[in-house]
C-alpha cells in the first residue's frame, strides 16, 4: 500500500547523491564518506524489500513484506556504529524489522554475495528477522521474537563472563541491543533491566530507535522522559541523541528557547503531523498556541522554506557525529542506554507517516530514491568501487571487524551410567540434585562444564546439595554473611569459580540465560552444560523464549518439576496439564518424563551428551515430586540387560510386564507408573492379565512412528519391541498430564481401541487419592478402561 498528502514535503536534502570529495593527497572527509555510505546502506535496505515483493515471482499470491521506513530510521544508526566505532569483539543484536540494513552493510563490507540482495525472505535465502543459523551472513543475534533479542545481548554478557572465569581470559568488546522504541513495551525488556545481575554489566549498551511508532499508530503522549527515568533508577547511564545539527541550530538561535520548549512539550502525534508538511503548513503549525507562539515564529520567520522542511525532521539519531559524540561518551563500567530521536522512514516519501510501518514505495519514489542517494537504477546492487573514498573506508572496516574464528572445543564425553541402583522411596526430582553430586565423583570433567540455572528456587527444586558443592557464581568475589551461623543448610559464598547463577523470579530470563550458555561453544569455542529449572507450571511462560533460544543455536536442558497434579497441596494454580505435549512438539529438543529414579540419570546424561556441539540439541524433562518405589523399576542386575533396558528408556519406553494372554496394556507415564502397577495387580488378580508398558519419551516414540512411516529420518525399532505387530494390545494410556499427549498411540493397537487416561480441567488442592480419582487416573479409573477394551467382542 502507499500513502500521499496533498502536499508531500521532498525528503530532506541530506539524501542528495553527491560524490564525496579528497584532498589534494586523496583523502576523503571522513563525516561526507560516512553520510555517502548511509545514503547507499538506506537504498539497498529499500530495493531490497522492493524487489522481494515486486521483482520475484510471487507463486503464492501473499504478501512478502518487509520494512521500509522500520529499515530506513536505523540505516544513520547503524551506519555509525558499524563504520565509525563498531571493534571486532563487539556483538550486536539488531532489531527485527532492519535486517535489510544488517544485510546491506555486511554486504558493502564483503561479507555477503551479491545473489542474496535479490533473495530476502525467499526459501533459502536472507531471513525476515536477522539469524545467527539460517542468514548467510555474520549475525550476532538472533531476533524477531519481541524482546527477547533485545536482552539476549545482556545474558550474553553474562555468558562471556562465566566463560572468561573458566579459561583465565577477559576478552573485550561491548554487547550492542537496537532497539525500537515500541519493543520497550514487552515485559521481558524490563525483566532483563531490573534483574540484580544487570547492574554491573558495564559491556551493555541499547540503543533505542525512537521514532515514536509502532505497526499500527504514532506512540501516544510523551513516554521518552518517562523511559529515561526507569532506566536511571535500574542504574544506567541514559544519554539522549535528540536533535540534529540543522535543528540544533534552530535551537541556538536568540529566542530559540521558545522552539525547543514547543517540541519538547507537543504530543508525539502532533510531531508527527509536522513531519508531512509542506513550509506553508510548518508556519502555521509549528508555533502553536500559548505564550511561546510568537516567539516560535519569530525564530522560524526568515528561515529558508527548504531549510525548515528538512529542519524539523532533523533529529539526532539521523546525525552521525552526534551519535559518534554518544558512543564515544559511553561509560563501560554501568550498562548504558542511548535515546535516538529518529524519523520512521527517514529519507523516503513514506516518512512520518502513522500506517508506513508496511508501506511500500512507489517505482516512481523508489527511482527518486535512486537518483537522490546516488545509485543506479539500472545496476541497484553496485557497490563502491574499492578505489573510491568509500571503497576504501569499507575495506579498512571489514579489516578492522574481522573475527578470528574460534578454535572447536570438543565438550568431555559424558558417561551413560553411573553405576548405581536406586533403591527405597524416591522421586525423579531427587535423582536430579543426585545425579549432578555423583557427576563431581564419577566424572569431574564433565561436571565441571556443568552450569546450573535457577529463578530462586534451587532449594525447592533439589539443588541445594550441589549448589553447596558448586557455589554460586559472581564475577567478583562477594561475602557470604551467614557462613558462621550453624542453622544455615544453603550456603552461600558467591565466587568466580561458582556454578549455579541465580536471578530474580522471572523465567524469561532464566531461559534468555539459559540459551545464551548454551551458545559459547559456538560463540567462543567454550562448550558448556547449562540446565535450567523452574517449576512445571511455568515452563509455558518459559517457552517462548527458550524456543527462540534453541532457534538461535543455544543448546540446554530445562527441567520443569515438581509436575501434574501430583504437586496436590499446592492447588490448581501449580498444577501442569499442557507441559507433557509441549515436549512434544518443540524442535530442536528432546522431552522425558522418566518414572523412576535411574531413568531421571540416564535421561539427564544423554542430555548432556547432545550439549555443545554442531548438531547438537537441547533436552527438557519432566520430574515429580512424587517418591516412588524404586524396587518397582526391575532394573536388570546383569550388565548386558541394564544397557539394554537403558537404551530403551532413552528411546522412549519399555515393557514393565508382559504377561502371556494379555490383550490390553497399560502405557503409563511418570509417577503414575505406580497406579498402572496396581491397576494390573487388580486386573490379574481378577483373571485379566495386562502388560505395562512405561512411556519415557513420547516425543522419542513420535520420531519413530515418524520414521517407520518415512516421514523422517530415524529409527523406529523401540515400536517393535513395544508394541509388536504380531502381538496387537487395546491400550490405556495415563500420564499427569493432557491424554492427548500419548493419543497417537492409538496406530499400534491393530485396531482394538484406545482409552486415554489424562487431566483435562483446572486441579485444586487436595490429596493424591482424592485428585486422581476426581481427575479419572487412579488405579480404579485404570482397571475400568481396561475392562472396557477386554470386554469388547472379538
Amino acid at each position: 500500500m502507499t500513502h500521499s498528502t496533498t502536499h508531500p514535503p521532498r525528503p530532506p536534502d541530506a539524501f542528495s547523491g553527491a560524490a564525496v570529495r579528497t584532498d589534494g593527497n586523496g583523502k576523503a572527509d571522513e563525516p561526507a564518506v560516512l553520510e555517502s555510505l548511509e545514503r547507499r546502506v538506506l537504498w539497498l535496505a529499500t530495493a531490497m524489500i522492493d524487489h522481494a515483493n515486486r521483482g520475484r515471482p510471487n507463486r503464492s499470491g501473499l504478501k512478502v513484506g518487509g520494512h521500509q521506513a522500520s529499515s530506513a530510521s536505523m540505516a544513520g544508526i547503524m551506519t555509525a556504529l558499524w563504520f565509525g566505532r563498531l571493534t571486532a569483539e563487539d556483538r550486536v543484536s539488531v532489531k527485527p524489522h532492519a535486517s535489510p540494513v544488517l544485510h546491506a552493510v555486511n554486504y558493502l563490507l564483503g561479507w555477503l554475495d551479491r545473489s542474496y540482495l535479490t533473495r530476502l525472505r525467499d526459501y533459502g535465502g536472507l531471513q525476515s528477522y536477522p539469524s545467527r543459523t539460517k542468514d548467510p551472513d555474520p549475525v550476532d543475534y538472533s531476533t524477531g521474537s519481541v524482546g527477547i533479542g533485545a536482552t539476549a545481548p545482556i545474558w550474553g554478557a553474562v555468558a562471556g563472563r562465566y566463560v572468561d572465569d573458566r579459561t583465565g581470559t577477559r576478552r573485550g568488546g561491548r554487547q550492542y541491543s537496537l532497539v525500537g522504541d515500541a519493543e520497550l513495551d514487552e515485559g521481558a525488556v524490563w525483566e532483563a533491566v531490573l534483574d540484580p545481575a544487570t547492574a554491573d554489566l558495564g559491556e551493555v549498551v541499547w540503543i533505542v530507535d525512537l521514532n515514536r511508532q509502532s505497526l499500527d499508530r504514532v506512540v501516544p503522549d510523551i513516554a521518552a522522559g518517562r523511559l529515561r527515568q526507569m532506566f536511571d533508577a535500574a542504574g544506567w547511564q541514559v544519554l539522549t541523541v535528540k536533535y540534529g545539527r540543522r535543528l540544533q541550530a534552530l535551537i541556538d538561535r536568540p529566542g530559540g528557547d521558545a522552539l525547543e520548549r514547543r517540541i519538547d512539550e507537543m504530543p508525539n502525534p502532533e510531531y508527527q503531523r509536522l513531519l508531512r508538511c509542506d513550509a506553508g503548513e510548518l508556519r502555521r503549525r509549528l508555533p502553536g498556541i500559548g505564550p511561546d507562539t510568537a516567539a516560535v515564529a519569530a525564530v522560524i520567520a526568515d528561515v529558508d522554506d527548504t531549510a525548515l522542511v528538512e529542519a524539523v525532521r532533523d533529529l539526532g539519531g539521523h546525525d552521525l557525529p552526534a551519535l559518534l559524540d554518544a558512543f564515544d561518551r559511553i561509560d563501560d563500567t554501568r550498562p548504558t542506554v542511548i535515546f535516538a530521536y529518529t524519523v520512521k522512514g527517514y529519507g523516503l516519501a513514506s516518512a512520518g507517516h502513522p500506517q508506513n510501518h508496511a508501506n511500500l514505495l512507489t517505482p516512481e519514489q523508489l527511482h527518486d530514491l535512486a537518483v537522490r542517494t546516488g545509485a543506479d537504477p539500472a545496476d541497484p546492487w553496485a557497490a563502491f568501487p574499492a578505489d573510491s573514498a568509500e571503497g576504501r573506508h569499507c575495506g579498512a572496516v571489514a579489516a578492522r571487524l574481522t573475527r578470528t574464528p574460534p578454535e572447536p572445543s570438543t565438550p568431555p564425553a559424558v558417561p551413560a551410567d553411573l553405576g548405581r541402583t536406586p533403591n527405597g522411596r524416591a522421586s525423579t526430582q531427587q535423582a536430579l540434585g543426585r545425579t549432578l553430586l555423583d557427576l563431581t565423583r564419577s566424572a569431574p570433567e564433565v561436571a565441571a562444564r556443568v552450569v546450573t540455572v535457577a529463578p530462586d528456587v534451587a532449594s525447592s527444586t533439589n539443588l541445594g546439595g550441589w549448589l553447596n558443592k558448586a557455589g554460586p557464581w559472581s564475577s567478583t568475589v562477594k561475602p557470604d554473611w551467614f557462613a558462621d551461623d550453624a542453622e544455615t543448610l544453603l550456603r552461600w559464598a558467591e565466587r568466580p569459580t561458582g556454578q549455579h547463577i541465580e536471578l530474580g523470579i522471572a523465567e524469561v530470563n532464566l531461559v534468555g540465560l539459559l540459551g545464551e550458555l548454551g551458545a559459547t561453544w559456538s560463540r567462543w569455542g567454550h562448550p558448556l552444560f547449562p540446565i535450567g529449572v523452574v517449576y512445571d507450571p511455568f515452563i509455558g511462560r518459559a517457552l517462548e523464549p527458550w524456543s527462540f533460544g534453541m532457534y538461535a543455536g543455544g543448546q540446554s536442558i530445562l527441567v520443569g518439576t515438581p509436575s501434574g497434579v501430583t504437586l496436590g497441596p499446592e492447588g490448581g494454580a501449580h498444577q501442569s496439564i499442557t507441559t507433557p505435549s509441549i515436549g512434544l512438539e518443540q524442535p530442536g529438543c528432546v522431552a522425558f518424563e522418566p518414572a523412576f529414579a535411574l531413568e531421571a540419570e540416564w535421561c539427564l546424561l544423554d542430555g548432556l551428551s547432545r550439549l555443545g556441539r554442531e548438531g547438537g540439541s537441547s533436552t527438557y524433562l519432566r520430574l515429580s515430586t512424587r517418591p516412588v518405589d524404586q524396587a518397582l523399576a526391575r532394573i536388570p542386575q546383569e550388565a548386558a540387560a541394564r544397557e539394554r533396558r537403558r537404551r530403551q528408556v532413552l528411546a522412549g519406553g519399555y515393557r514393565l510386564r508382559t504377561t502371556p494372554g494379555a490383550r490390553v496394556a497399560i502405557v503409563a507415564m511418570g509417577a503414575m507408573v505406580t497406579e498402572a502397577v496396581t491397576a494390573a495387580d487388580r486386573l490379574a488378580a481378577g483373571g485379566h492379565p495386562v502388560d505395562v508398558v512405561v512411556a519415557t519419551s513420547p516425543d522419542r516414540l513420535m520420531r519413530a512412528q515418524r520414521a517407520r512411516d518415512g516421514l523422517e529420518p530415524g529409527e523406529s525399532w523401540i515400536l517393535d519391541q513395544l508394541f509388536p505387530q504380531r502381538r496387537p494390545q487395546a491400550l490405556v494410556t495415563v500420564l499427569d498430564g493432557h491424554p492427548h499427549t500419548l493419543a497417537f498411540l492409538a496406530a499400534h493397537t491393530g485396531g482394538l481401541g484406545i482409552r486415554t487416561l489424562g487431566v483435562t480441567r483446572f486441579g485444586e488442592s487436595g490429596d493424591l487419592p482424592d485428585l486422581y480419582a476426581g481427575h479419572g487416573i487412579d488405579a480404579d479409573h485404570i482397571v475400568r478402561a481396561a475392562l472396557d477394551l477386554t470386554d469388547r467382542p472379538e
